[in-house]
């Protein structure tokens, strides 16, 4: 992990930061920053009345569905008023949280390592209980937090000295008053969960055209009940498309579809309790059906869920160029996913797929808040551009999305990298061997949660005990 030194490096000059979101990623840089003390001035603005992030929970979802919509550079959906079937007390951005969902997990994994979760807790904790363990996470920081505040803009420029700097700015939601301020650094913890992807298929224009309340996205789902006695399909088979297939397949009609690219574990799909068929080849108007690969025509469709993930998005970071994204699958730009190369006074935690991302963005927090304070040097921006080109040659489009067992590797490297050189900060994560193995259990555990009734408090509960220097990556995943 670590980065080498370059000798004579020009210090970094950073006085003040703006991190944009207070969400996890958001929260664990401000609780970096803070503890190095060497930073004047540090504003965190969320767009919501209350820290969380993708946790915070709306009973409504959002109502600007586009079909299809592969685009990154669309508008974000707009928000919902306060009062409408939320207790908020400003306007309310909809995350895909739904209801009665539960981490995929383990308590004993998942939390910030300074910070544990409740033993009283489920093993596997519902939604709620995140959003209220980041609200207590939040507590020494909330006054560095504008609630409410969207950040519209962000501008690169350089000052007298050739210095970057960056313009910020945001709009009070509740006020309607647009102010802006400079700022040394800025962190973009603002989450890739934003913009859907829906893939442009043959006849799904038309189809939407003609019946426009079929087609919709998990983003959008809440609780099974709108799918009652309903034909449906789901199409994509990770952690939310099976998890909604399951919720879903409990009232509808039988059998649910589960529309699949690639096949879903057979313990995973008798959970789900539905029929995994192919791919969607084409939408068929008139007979409100689609055609799937190989032939097979399914007619009077009452629903289509995809659950087929998130485009990359910063909106307000438009004019830095070259541009960030280009199709959305990827940031481009940055160095070990997190610094910009050409101007490293922006970083961006939090983008890695398929890994545990509180303890990650708490290791990443740590690394970049030392750069930072001048106590960790970067490589040069020849040696930067060369790491980000041989990753793109290496992982192309899954550029963001990090192998089975990466992430325990990252925070152990990144802890022993600081605390071997000694460098002070606050102290970043580091995982035992027991975690490391719950680490490669953890989606058959879940998956073991789910058909035992999501009662389980203990990994032991559900047949998982740990023995020393035991692993196991077998068996079926709920991915």
């Amino acid at each position: 992990m670590g980065f080498e030194t370059v000798l004579g490096q020009t210090p970094f000059g950073i006085h003040r930061i703006a991190i944009i979101g207070a969400g996890p990623c958001g929260l664990a840089a401000a609780k970096y920053l803070v503890a190095q003390k060497v930073f004047e001035k540090i504003d965190i603005y969320e767009q919501q009345s209350e820290v969380g992030g993708v946790w915070k929970y709306s009973a409504k979802p959002a109502e600007n569905r586009r079909v299809p919509q592969v685009n990154p550079e669309c508008p974000p959906d707009p928000p919902l008023e306060p009062g409408d079937g939320n207790d908020d007390k400003g306007p309310v951005f909809p995350s895909p949280m739904y209801k009665l969902l539960h981490t995929n997990i383990p308590r004993g994994l998942m939390p910030f390592t300074d910070f544990p979760f409740s033993d009283d807790l489920l093993i596997f904790p519902s939604r709620d209980d995140v959003q209220d363990y980041l609200v207590q996470y939040s507590q020494d920081i909330r006054h560095l937090i504008s609630f409410s505040t969207e950040v519209k803009d962000v501008r690169l420029r350089t000052d007298a000295k050739g210095k970057d700097q960056w313009d910020v700015d945001v709009l009070s939601l509740r006020t309607g008053e647009l102010t802006t301020a400079t700022y040394d650094a800025v962190v973009v913890a603002s989450g890739h969960y934003s913009i859907i992807y829906i893939p442009d298929m043959k006849g799904i224009s038309e189809f939407n055209s003609t019946h426009p309340d079929i087609i919709s996205h998990s983003k959008y789902y809440r609780t099974p009940e709108p799918f009652r006695n309903k034909k449906v399909i789901v199409v994509g088979n990770a952690a939310s498309g099976l998890d909604i297939a399951s919720q879903i397949s409990q009232v509808s009609q039988q059998p649910l579809l589960l529309s699949v690219r690639t096949p879903t574990p057979a313990a995973n799909l008798e959970w789900t309790g539905a029929e995994e068929v192919p791919e969607i080849e084409e939408f068929l108007v008139a007979d409100r059906a689609v055609r799937l690969k190989e032939g097979r025509v399914e007619k009077d469709i009452d629903a289509i869920v995809f659950a087929t993930g998130y485009l990359y998005s910063f909106p307000f970071l438009t004019s830095l160029q070259p541009p960030l994204v280009t199709d959305g699958r990827r940031v481009r730009g940055l160095y070990k996913h997190l610094f910009h190369i050409e101007h490293p006074t922006l970083v961006f935690p939090g983008l890695p797929i398929k890994v545990v991302p509180f303890p990650v963005s708490q290791s990443q927090a740590a690394t970049f808040s030392r750069v930072w304070a001048n106590l960790l040097p970067l490589p040069s921006v020849d040696d930067m551009k060369r790491w980000e080109d041989e990753e793109a040659e290496k992982k192309g489009s899954k550029y963001h999305v990090w192998p089975v067992g990466a992430d325990s590797e990252y925070i152990n490297s990144v802890y022993d990298w600081i605390t071997e050189a000694g460098i002070p900060g606050k102290e970043p994560p580091r995982w035992d061997e027991e975690q490391c193995w719950q680490r490669t259990i953890h989606m058959k555990a879940k998956l073991r949660f789910e058909l035992e009734g999501r009662k389980a408090k203990t990994l032991k509960e559900l047949g998982f005990d740990y023995e020393p220097e035991q692993k196991d990556d077998s068996g079926p995943l709920l991915l």
